[in-house]
């Protein structure tokens, strides 16, 4: 459910920007003909096991009743990151109809590149993403398109050990850690204890794709779900970015959380009581650890916080010569029916309309992931702007030299940070 490495994305991205699709109809992904044409597809799916074997599922009941429009699925192509697999695919001409495994931060680039296909510009399309998703939807435009069709995420929040909790002296059950000091208390508290070395541990590494796991979803929360850039300039230089940097940072001055990278998983040896996750880490720590969940702190411990989606779209490529078929298929694969076999089979959060009152049969069945559906109605996601992986890496890199490592004051990261984002967003 991680990003790949930064440098790959970043190659693949910027190749993107600059290269010309074979085959592409230009960014709007508009063109009549191909919306009306049908026959075969191929569509990508990630190499994750379960969404591989929910896919061809899917796949398999298209199949039955469409034998003029069969639906071949594949995983992503092997390489240094699917992105880079994407990117690489539209340069050539030879992109999927559909893939299943869209990051919102590499969509501005393919869309410069006019690989990807306007979903609004069918008929039925713009109503069909607003009556799955609902208002949420938007923050997914690039351009004032709709180039990826909110599928599915995995809102962060903060997984802890229960056991180490209790060992500390913290209510394994209702921590009461929703403040940034009551937060920080029970920190120092596992730490002093000797419950484990570490009260929690984000990666500290220079990815441009870290501050989804450490700053950003703790900024959405304080400012109730504003992007990182929004109208083309840096919202976080701000009072609500400062006592997020803050927080942070004194998690790593008081030796609250390493400074270096794990060399395995830190939750699992007990080298760590905490760290953010989503509800991909019920499944993953369910029969080794009785882990418990809590929202991401505040300054002021409000109720109802927003968080990061860490979501994965599906868009359509602009390669696909019968994109009236890919377009009933997307529909199909994302209908009730088949976003409730993607809960079941994933545990991940389908981007739609009242997730916990659609499949009451599931939660009830599956208590742990409630809180996750809650949470997934309160959630922020990667803004759609120019130079996205650059403007990351570039925050990224501010932000580890200041309140990771100290080497500059959080003022001096704020404004440095912003600066440099708004130059890149505004190029």
């Amino acid at each position: 459910m991680r990003f790949i490495r930064s440098a790959a994305l970043v190659a693949a991205v910027a190749l993107g920007t600059v290269a010309c699709s074979g085959g592409s109809d230009g960014a709007g992904g508009g063109d009549a003909a191909a919306h009306d044409a049908t026959g075969p597809i191929t569509v990508w799916l990630s190499n994750n096991e379960q969404e591989v074997g929910w896919g061809q599922d899917v796949v398999d009941a298209w199949n039955a009743d469409h034998p003029d429009e069969q639906v071949t699925a594949q995983e992503i192509p092997a390489g240094a990151s699917s992105e880079e697999a994407i990117t690489a695919a539209i340069t050539a001409g030879t992109a999927p109809c559909l893939v299943y495994n869209i990051s919102s931060a590499a969509v501005p680039g393919w869309v410069r590149q006019g690989g990807l296909v306007d979903l609004a510009s069918f008929p039925d399309g713009a109503d069909y993403l607003a009556d799955r998703g609902g208002d949420g939807v938007d923050v997914y435009q690039t351009d004032g398109g709709s180039y990826q069709l909110p599928w599915k995420s995995n809102p962060v929040m903060v997984m802890y050990n229960k056991a180490l909790f209790a060992q500390a002296g913290l209510d394994p059950d209702d921590p009461g850690m929703e403040t940034y000091d009551a937060f920080l208390d029970g920190a120092r508290a596992i730490v002093d204890s000797g419950a484990a070395p570490s009260a929690i541990w984000p990666s500290p590494t220079n990815d441009f794709y870290q501050p989804w796991f450490d700053f950003y979803p703790l900024y959405l929360a304080e400012t109730d779900g504003t992007l990182l850039v929004e109208d083309g300039k840096a919202t976080f230089d701000d009072e609500a970015g400062h006592a997020v940097a803050d927080f942070w940072a004194t998690v790593y001055s008081e030796g609250l959380a390493p400074k270096e990278e794990s060399t395995d998983d830190a939750m699992a040896t007990g080298q760590t009581a905490m760290q953010l996750a989503g509800p991909w880490a019920i499944a993953s720590y369910g029969d080794t650890i009785d882990v418990g969940f809590m929202p991401v702190p505040t300054s002021d411990g409000r109720a109802d916080v927003t968080t990061f989606a860490d979501s994965k779209n599906v868009s359509m490529f602009t390669a696909c010569e019968n994109q009236g078929t890919a377009w009933e298929f997307l529909k199909f694969s994302t209908n009730e029916e088949n976003d409730g076999g993607l809960l079941e089979a994933t545990g991940q959060m389908p981007l739609r309309q009242d997730l916990a009152g659609t499949y009451p049969d599931y939660f009830a069945a599956n208590p742990a992931y409630e809180v996750f559906a809650d949470q997934a109605g309160r959630t922020g996601d990667v803004p759609s702007i120019p130079n996205s992986i650059e403007a990351w890496q570039a925050f990224r890199e501010a932000y580890s030299s200041a309140v990771i490592f100290g080497g500059t004051s959080v003022d001096d990261f704020l404004s440095t940070a912003a600066d440099k984002v708004d130059a890149l967003v505004g190029g």
